[in-house]
């Protein structure tokens, strides 16, 4: 991803600076972050959102149950383990962090 898109709007410019604040090593839900960005029950527009955003650490963000971004799951798996993230293969073949 290059550059950093537009803020369109108060919902993602309250997304955006919740996730922007995050550091290394930390881990949200779609949830955690919608709640602390001030729209609790968002959880799908974040994922909406980080879908279509560039320059946001999107990888520090997960499902409520740990399952990591769908058809990303390599990446997802690889930027969360350099931030020391244990990262495991469900029965399912779904990779979700624990």
């Amino acid at each position: 991803m290059v550059g950093r898109a537009p803020v369109t709007g108060e919902f993602e410019a309250r997304v955006r600076a919740v996730l922007e604040a995050t550091r290394s090593g930390d881990l949200l839900t779609y949830g955690e972050l919608a709640a602390e960005a001030g729209f609790p029950g968002a959880a799908r527009a974040v994922g909406n959102l980080l879908a279509g955003s560039e320059g946001l650490p999107w990888w520090r963000v997960v499902a409520a149950n740990g399952r990591l971004v769908p058809h990303h799951e390599g990446e997802h798996a690889q930027r969360l383990r350099a931030e020391g993230h244990r990262v495991e293969p469900t029965p399912a073949g779904q990779l979700r962090v624990r």
